[in-house]
């Protein structure tokens, strides 16, 4: 009990509560039941056949994980998702476009029309990795808001993590998780002009490539490669007072899609006005899709170009397999740091380096 003199002085010291502990006390019991919930196969199976967003969010966190531990579930999963994909003749359609094109709005009031439609849509949004920290924003849930809450669309945004071209090196077999869960339709969207074309070309059916006018010479920058792949071309943000400037800028594109040589689907790329905020111009470039995809699976093209893109993907696979198992040896290992660190001073040139590693990864 405080004195009188305590009680007079400025300095009184009352007693504190008790701190709590710094180590979450049912921390054990929640180890103990993560280790006892550990799924199967066959759990993550029946979650997907189900429809549940939950595993196949789970089962994708799996196949992307890098954990040697997960390799082997996560291909067996891959393996039996990959007998139920291939039942569905499902429609891929790789979405790229220049920065600020609006393509997250545009995907999200595009994938609420084809929910309205009936179909199912999954969204796969790679974020780019920074180089410095590694981490991504993974924002594009926060910008496609109602199509978040659409209990018929499943968003799912990835980190390239350093992958070559922007593209999260999981993607396509994501791409099987999803089809295997009854999703009909999957938009995979591209970091950005210039990042990763290529690599979502190799694993979609159909490629939009989304511009916008009044952003200087239309074509400047356009890479030829980039307009070359596209199967239809959407000048978006064709509203307000810029409507006369994306017809102008549609016209332009068609008339530079006809001077590239003809494709091997038989499929005459074209271009098309679009706004996403005034929802129109969705339903054009939704009847061309449907257009293509009759051309294509009517003259055997849909199923060529699949068995091209597995071609392809085999070849990735091994190589990824390859890289994997090289960073994965105990010997290189423990001999990396020193070799990396004679590289940066100066010791020995990389390419000296990089082959005295794979000697000894060949022992």
């Amino acid at each position: 009990m405080n004195n009188k003199a305590d009680i007079d002085s400025a300095l009184v010291v009352n007693d504190g509560v008790e701190q709590p502990p710094i180590v979450n006390p049912y921390l054990d019991n929640i180890i103990r039941k993560r280790r006892r919930s550990a799924m199967t196969v066959d759990d993550y199976m029946n979650g997907i056949l189900e429809g549940n967003t939950i595993v196949l969010s789970q089962a994708i966190t799996l196949v992307e994980s890098s954990l040697p531990e997960h390799r082997e579930l996560a291909h067996e999963l891959i393996v039996r998702c990959l007998e139920h994909s291939k039942r569905k003749e499902s429609m891929r359609i790789g979405i790229t476009g220049v920065p600020g094109a609006g393509k997250s709005t545009f995907i999200e009031a595009f994938g609420n029309m084809l929910t309205d439609k009936g179909h199912r849509v999954a969204v796969l949004a790679i974020d780019p990795s920074s180089e410095k920290t590694k981490g991504s924003i993974l924002g594009d849930k926060t910008r496609m808001e109602t199509l978040c809450n659409n209990p018929k669309a499943f968003i799912r945004p990835s980190p390239s993590a350093g992958s070559l071209g922007g593209v999260a090196r999981k993607t396509r077999e994501t791409i099987l998780l999803c089809e295997a869960a009854g999703y009909d339709v999957v938009l995979i969207e591209t970091v950005g002009v210039g990042q990763s074309e290529t690599a979502v070309h190799s694993m979609s059916d159909f490629f939009l490539l989304i511009l916008i006018s009044g952003a200087g010479d239309d074509l400047q920058g356009i890479k030829r490669g980039v307009m070359e792949m596209s199967d239809l071309i959407a000048v978006n943000k064709a509203d307000g007072n810029n409507v006369e400037k994306a017809n102008m800028a549609r016209a332009l594109y068609a008339n530079a899609l006809h001077l590239f040589p003809p494709t091997g689907s038989g499929w005459t790329p074209t271009a098309l006005t679009a706004s996403s905020v005034e929802k129109t111009g969705l339903e054009d470039i939704w009847a061309m899709m449907e257009k293509y995809f009759a051309l294509v699976k009517g003259n055997g093209y849909y199923w060529h170009r699949r068995r091209e893109q597995d071609r392809y993907w085999m070849y990735e696979t091994v190589n990824s397999a390859l890289k994997d198992m090289f960073y994965d040896n105990p010997s290189v290992a423990a001999a990396l740091p020193d070799y990396e660190q004679a590289v940066l001073d100066g010791k020995i040139d990389s390419f000296s380096a990089a082959g005295e590693l794979l000697k000894i990864y060949g022992r």
